[in-house]
This record gives C-alpha cells, sequence and structure tokens, in this order.
C-alpha cells in the first residue's frame, strides 16, 4: 500500500472514530459504570464488531447487503432493536442511593467480562451505518492491482489501532466524573441521559436508506 494513501485513511479513521456513535455513547456508559480498565472489556467487543464490518464490506458482502433490499432491512431492523433494548435496559438499570467501601455510589449489578465484550461486539456488528459506510470509504483506499488480502489487512489494523485509543478516551473522560456522579439521582439522570440517547440511535438507525448511500 502506497505510504499517502495509508496517510490518508489514517488520518479519515481518526475523523471517524471521533464522531459520535453508539460505540461512543456505549464507552462512555460503561466509563461511567465500570471505569475505564473493565470497560477495556467493552472496547475488545466493540474492535471485534468493527472488525466484522470491515471485513464483510472488503470482501464484498457490504456490497450485497447495500444492493438487496431484504437483506439490508434485516440488518437494519436488528441493529435498531438491539440499540433500543440497550437504551431501555440502561434507562431501567436500578440505583442504590448506599455508599461502599471506597466511597462510591453501592453499584448496580454488572455484566461480566463475557457479556461486556458481547454487548460491544454486537453494538458494532449490527450497526447498518457501518456497513454501508465501509461499503463507501474502503474502495477509495484500495488498489485493484495489488494483493487485497494484504491491504484489507493493514487497513483493519490501523481502523482498530484508532477506534481503541478512541474509546478509551471516550471511557477515561466518562470515569473522570464519576465523582460527581455519588448521589442516586445524578446516577438515574445518567442512566436516562445514555439510555435515551441509545433509544435515538437505535430509532435514528430505522431512517437509514440505501439510496442515499449508494450513488
Amino acid at each position: 500500500m502506497d505510504a499517502r494513501v495509508w496517510l490518508a485513511y489514517f488520518v479519515a479513521s481518526w475523523l471517524i472514530a471521533l464522531s459520535p456513535g453508539s460505540g461512543a455513547v456505549l464507552s462512555m456508559s460503561h466509563g461511567l459504570q465500570y471505569g475505564v480498565r473493565q470497560t477495556s472489556a467493552t472496547i475488545a467487543g466493540l474492535q471485534i464488531g468493527l472488525a466484522f464490518i470491515l471485513l464483510v464490506a472488503g470482501v464484498g458482502v457490504g456490497a450485497l447487503l447495500v444492493a438487496s433490499a431484504t437483506a439490508f432491512t434485516v440488518v437494519k431492523v436488528l441493529g435498531a432493536a438491539y440499540l433500543v433494548w440497550l437504551g431501555v435496559r440502561q434507562w431501567r438499570a436500578p440505583v442504590h442511593g448506599g455508599q461502599a467501601l471506597d466511597g462510591m455510589p453501592a453499584a448496580a449489578p454488572t455484566l461480566s467480562l463475557r457479556q461486556r465484550v458481547a454487548t460491544g461486539a454486537l453494538t458494532n456488528a449490527t450497526n447498518p451505518k457501518g456497513i454501508v459506510f465501509m461499503v463507501a470509504v474502503l474502495p477509495q483506499f484500495i488498489d485493484p492491482k495489488r494483493p487485497l488480502a494484504l491491504q484489507l489487512a493493514i487497513l483493519l489494523v490501523t481502523t482498530l489501532a484508532v477506534d481503541t485509543v478512541v474509546m478509551h478516551g471516550y471511557a477515561f473522560i466518562a470515569a473522570r466524573l464519576r465523582a460527581a456522579l455519588r448521589s442516586a439521582s445524578a446516577r438515574r439522570a445518567q442512566n436516562r441521559v445514555f439510555g435515551g440517547v441509545l433509544m435515538g440511535m437505535g430509532a435514528s438507525l430505522l431512517m437509514v436508506g440505501r439510496a442515499a448511500h449508494t450513488s
């Protein structure tokens, strides 16, 4: 891969990762609830989902999904339903007002490491916006005269490395706010803000159309 092409993709990867999306919301939500270290499992899951959609788009299945109204609608509805479900669960998460030994509020029941990884993976893997975006973007950085596998590997590693750094940044910023969320009312407000945003993002996925991205 030409160095100038890679540099252009590297810059684009930062812009893509920094743009607010369901992955950023999930990273911040878990950063507030679990702290940065435990949110690393969620972020690892996000990278699994991101790798999935990049590879799907890279090998052409993504283009098929965009071209097929039925396949695209199925992915869109599943992704929307999953985000809405996450939002409802976040909105309704129990809040405890008691103080834990470290001075923080007693935590609501936590997700296991495996559950956090799965949540992250499904959040990205079921996002049709991601597939459509990758289908539109990847061909601009791939040289058809060079081996596809090596180019996809370079783009994949670049994308995951950048996104991992950015998602940890979101989680870190959110975790710094934990001290300001000691009260039950503040934690309830946090749950409803993030839950509402996730539900809104899920609803917005239903507005995603194929024509706008394939013209």
